[in-house]
């Protein structure tokens, strides 16, 4: 059984940093990287991410292409996140992220992965000749991707429902197609203004 574990301090509130990992599609768009690409796609989702969502991850490490199904086993906010595969290549391979307010605008988050490749001891061999490497430097260049995002350096992917999507489409025809973002940012400050008006 190989064990890697990363951690990260992050410059925003628990329930942020929280918020942002709940979703395993957002971790995963930072995934990408010199010799490394990651793509998860849920596909039964239960309360909210929560225990028992189902997701398939398609992972890239140095050319050797590896696909496995997990399920959500913990999900306590603003805790901790543990998922598990039910089907795949791996003898075994889970997840914890773990979660850790420092202070109100500071969060330790860790993460840990624990796998056995299949192949018995080529399995090993295969793991010596780069793959654990490989994947500690892509969950090590995640987090920092993520911290990026989330400090303010770059763009969050934002994922809504399809009927909230047309009424953005239905914004965006109004305002002269300006972007989305644009759209997005002008309809959030129109509800803060509002939400303002009634508050005073």
């Amino acid at each position: 059984m190989v064990i890697i574990k990363k951690s990260i301090d992050i410059k925003v509130p628990i329930s942020i940093a929280f918020t942002y990992f709940a979703r395993p599609e957002h971790v995963s768009d930072q995934m990408t990287g010199k010799g490394i690409a990651m793509t998860v796609i849920p596909m039964d989702i239960k309360d909210g991410m929560g225990v028992g969502t189902t997701f398939r991850i398609i992972g890239d490490f140095n050319g050797k292409r590896l696909e496995w199904d997990c399920v959500t086993t913990e999900f306590k906010k603003e805790e901790q996140i543990s998922a598990k595969m039910i089907k795949g290549k791996f003898k075994t391979w889970s997840i914890t992220t773990k979660f850790k307010s420092i202070n109100d605008n500071l969060t330790n988050i860790s993460m840990i992965v624990n796998y056995e490749l299949p192949f018995g001891p080529l399995g090993k061999i295969i793991n010596m000749l780069g793959f654990e490497k490989s994947a500690s430097k892509g969950m090590e260049t995640a987090l920092y991707k993520v911290k990026g995002l989330l400090e303010g350096n770059g763009s969050i992917p934002v994922y809504i429902t399809l009927n909230a999507y047309k009424k953005l489409i239905e914004e965006k025809k109004k305002m002269n197609n300006v972007p989305i973002s644009s759209v997005l940012s002008a309809v959030l400050d129109k509800y803060s203004n509002i939400t303002t008006q009634i508050k005073n």
